[in-house]
């Protein structure tokens, strides 16, 4: 089985040198370092990478325009790594695009831990041959090649908004509390006052909605959650 390449992306040289050897035990993976986001951005246009961890305070830029620049070339995983721990911070993050968000100080084998969940479930998508296209007229999407079109044209899509939208194409109807979506999508126990399914609700109905402000597809079901109305 090919290495997964991962991209650690942080200007404390003690930490990269922790990262780098913590993660490489627990997994089988080919490591890349950067110290500033212009490196992180160079490295990422010369290599294919399968994971990126991205520090957010940055000498050179912050790791929120790292990731929007990123995203603009390639769909990777991104894990933020914050000392800030503000609920505005962590909807900072996902709000720029983010696959997780973690706080320092942090065990990191936490860090191990998220990345393999997060490539496990990656693998998954790209793995699911079940259906081809689920097709809803306005947009559809392409199992195969895990590639959202919306109205003919190509929309790019995280993974985390990828899978939201797959648990939504595949239950129609079925109304889906935020804390089931969450441990659904992210994999762990829902936190009390989380906006995070919220944050990327806003954003998956920016993808397929033609007026994201009223929705046809993904409707707010009061008190109870949200549910996906399948359209001819």
């Amino acid at each position: 089985m090919e290495k997964k390449k991962l991209l650690l992306v942080d200007d404390e040289e003690d930490l990269l040198i922790m990262l780098k050897m913590v993660i490489a035990k627990e997994g089988d993976f080919s490591i890349d370092t950067a110290s500033t986001g212009q490196e992180a951005l160079h490295k990422v246009q010369q290599n294919q990478y399968d994971f990126i961890v991205l520090d957010i305070m940055l000498p050179d830029m912050e790791g929120y325009r790292v990731c929007t620049e990123i995203r603009q070339i390639a769909d990777i995983p991104i894990l933020f790594l914050s000392a800030k721990n503000s609920d505005l911070d962590k909807l900072m993050g996902f709000a720029h695009g983010a696959d997780d968000y973690l706080t320092k100080p942090f065990n990191p084998l936490e860090v191990a831990a998220r990345i393999k969940a997060i490539l496990r479930r990656t693998s998954l998508q790209k793995e699911d041959r079940t259906e081809k296209v689920l097709d809803f007229g306005w947009f559809s999407v392409h199992l195969s090649s895990a590639e959202l079109k919306v109205d003919g044209k190509a929309v790019p899509c995280t993974g985390i908004l990828y899978q939201l939208l797959l648990l939504f194409c595949r239950h129609p109807n079925r109304v889906f509390s935020k804390e089931e979506i969450y441990e659904r999508i992210w994999k762990e126990p829902h936190f009390i006052d989380d906006n995070t399914v919220m944050v990327h609700i806003r954003k998956l109905r920016e993808k397929i909605e033609k007026d994201p402000s009223q929705p046809e597809y993904i409707r707010t079901v009061h008190g109870l959650g949200y549910k996906f109305v399948a359209r001819d």
